[in-house]
């Protein structure tokens, strides 16, 4: 059950998590051990109080415009994709589980033997009982990303922000992996991410957030305690809104 929110400043949060994010020390595939880091950052903040919605991608599998997926029909490896995204949330789940945090996988395409499907309803009742719930195969339609599902269940979810987990810590004028002289932004409004052309979520998800009026936080995810100390009102990283 859900805890006190004492000291939280968020009593409902969307945490988009890329597949790549799964990756770890690993070139593909899933590291456990990065998946029971995870966990634990979301275990310790869910039994706070905090209900937590999770959108996770596939890129650590496969994605629809990668690479790999060149020369196919884009509606088929779409769907590969979305694929990709259940099992990863499968992964998630079992984390969490093992780290004793209850949850759920509820999934745009309907596969009754693995997850639930995602009903509005359902998700928002699993949160309110204090389950971390995971929304799989994106928005279970080809040509929308991970992104854009994110932005979705967050405002079908009523969700209070979106926090975009990465591998950097905030959005940056440049790749500051390979440009040592990039500027960080401590704050940005969701023109200047569309302007500026800034890759932080494609331009569906930020101009849904837009006219929605949904902040986004962009954070760096490896970061012991990084995700406790924003939902306790800490300024970390980038945040995006009007």
């Amino acid at each position: 059950m859900p805890g006190t929110r004492k000291g939280l400043v968020y009593k409902r949060v969307l945490l988009k998590l890329s597949g790549e994010a799964l990756l770890g020390e690993k070139t593909f595939g899933i590291d456990r051990d990065f998946t029971d880091y995870l966990a634990s950052e979301i275990g310790e903040v869910q039994r706070l109080g905090l209900e937590i919605g999770i959108v996770v991608g596939g890129g650590n599998i496969f994605r629809g415009v990668s690479d790999n997926a060149s020369g196919m029909d884009r509606i088929s490896a779409d769907h590969m994709g979305m694929l990709a995204t259940v099992i990863n949330a499968l992964a998630l789940m079992d984390a969490l589980e093992r780290a004793s945090v209850f949850t759920r996988v509820l999934s745009a395409i309907e596969m009754r033997e693995v997850c639930e499907p995602f009903i509005r309803r359902r998700a928002i009742r699993h949160m309110e009982k204090g389950r971390v719930a995971i929304f799989a195969a994106g928005t279970g339609n080809p040509y929308f990303s991970t992104d854009t599902a994110a932005a979705l269940r967050a405002m079908e979810v009523k969700a209070e922000i979106i926090l975009k987990a990465t591998k950097v810590d905030g959005i940056y004028d440049a790749d500051p992996l390979k440009n040592p002289k990039a500027k960080r932004f401590d704050q940005l409004t969701y023109l200047e991410v569309l302007q500026k052309g800034l890759r932080v979520m494609d331009t569906t998800a930020i101009s849904l957030c837009m006219d929605n009026h949904l902040p986004i936080i962009v954070y760096d995810l490896k970061r012991k305690g990084n995700l406790r100390r924003i939902v306790h009102g800490e300024q970390i990283g980038t945040l995006v809104k009007e």
